[in-house]
């Protein structure tokens, strides 16, 4: 009897035991879920990277960082009518020389290592946010343009959750660590009284940086430049791919000219090369570069305001090393080149 009373008596309290866990992790589920959902909560409202989607904690601007979060407040200032698209190859064009000369007030969207999926999102989100007529976009197409994969893979990171039109997306996109980090900064930086300010139209002058690694000095940088990048002998009478390439770019870029107001100027961009990077005639990479760039201008043919400026090809300014710090990042006299050229393309678009 006893014996039974006890067995009894053990298994109730094990029950019990087992009871009073369940209920305490359940109690610490509910809890990191309220939490988690709480943060996203605040994130939302406090809105870290001015998106716009909350106007509680509003400043124009955001505080100094990488163009990857600072383009979705600068993407979406309303007092930008144009704007640059691409990644470091395209980035030394200066909104402030090409609007001296054009009239327009460009913006400088351009994002390092970053692909033509990345430049798509940006584009989308600058012409969401326009409430005027866009006067001119100029868009870089390098050879991460010439991919073959629908896909459009990005080679690095890129918060695409933070320009998502979709607002779970975006929401789920705030449940990261560095959104913690952010939110005390956005609080000083809009109520601070002189806070700094990232540079509303998001230019930045590489050259200073370049300098100081010495990339116009170092004898071993500079023989870098006279490496061929590619095979040099020509291989091929014509083109071994002829008609079977596919550039999903394109259809891209297709769809957006036709998309666009009939005022609005598309000017592509084919960013200077140096010579050892520019590929030979009569080789596969020839044959693949001249196709690639057929296909861009092919997919500009259904908006009337549009052109090419193309700068990898074979021109005295890409044979000068003192114009380049690498093979396709170049100095202040190619960007300026560049920017006299689609004030040109511009002008013949009126």
């Amino acid at each position: 009897m006893n014996s039974s009373t006890s067995s009894s008596e053990a298994i109730a309290a094990t029950e019990a035991t087992e009871t009073s866990w369940r209920r305490f992790s359940v109690f610490l589920v509910g809890l990191t879920v309220a939490a988690v959902l709480g943060v996203i909560a605040a994130a939302y409202v406090i809105d870290p990277y001015d998106t716009g989607r909350s106007l509680l904690f509003g400043r124009e601007g955001v505080r100094p960082q990488g163009p990857r979060t600072a383009n979705a407040s600068r993407g979406r200032d309303p007092s930008f009518d144009a704007a640059i698209f691409g990644n470091s190859q395209i980035q030394l064009l200066s909104p402030d020389r090409l609007n001296k000369r054009t009239g327009f007030n460009f913006l400088q969207l351009a994002v390092p290592a970053t692909g033509p999926k990345e430049h798509f999102v940006l584009i989308d989100w600058f012409l969401k946010h326009r409430k005027g007529p866009v006067k001119a976009l100029v868009v870089d197409s390098d050879e991460t343009w010439c991919t073959s994969d629908p896909e459009m893979p990005n080679f690095r990171p890129f918060p695409f959750w933070l320009y998502a039109a979709n607002p779970v997306e975006y929401a789920k996109g705030l449940m990261r660590y560095d959104i913690l980090e952010e939110l005390p900064r956005r609080f000083g930086y809009v109520f601070g009284k002189n806070p700094a300010r990232a540079r509303p139209d998001g230019y930045w002058d590489y050259e200073p940086d370049y300098l100081n690694l010495g990339y116009d000095t170092r004898p071993e940088v500079r023989a870098r430049l006279e490496k061929p990048y590619f095979a040099s002998e020509p291989t091929f009478e014509r083109d071994p791919k002829e008609g079977q390439r596919k550039f999903p770019v394109a259809d891209k870029l297709k769809a957006l000219a036709e998309s666009l107001p009939a005022e609005t100027a598309l000017i592509v961009v084919h960013p200077a090369r140096y010579k050892s990077y520019l590929p030979p005639e009569r080789t596969e990479d020839g044959y693949l570069d001249k196709a690639c760039k057929a296909a861009m201008k092919a997919a500009l043919a259904g908006h009337p305001r549009s052109a090419v400026v193309d700068w990898r090809i074979d021109r005295p300014e890409n044979h000068n090393p003192d114009y380049f710090f690498d093979l396709s990042h170049y100095r202040q006299p190619i960007a300026m080149a560049i920017e006299n050229d689609i004030v040109k393309a511009l002008e013949s678009l009126r």
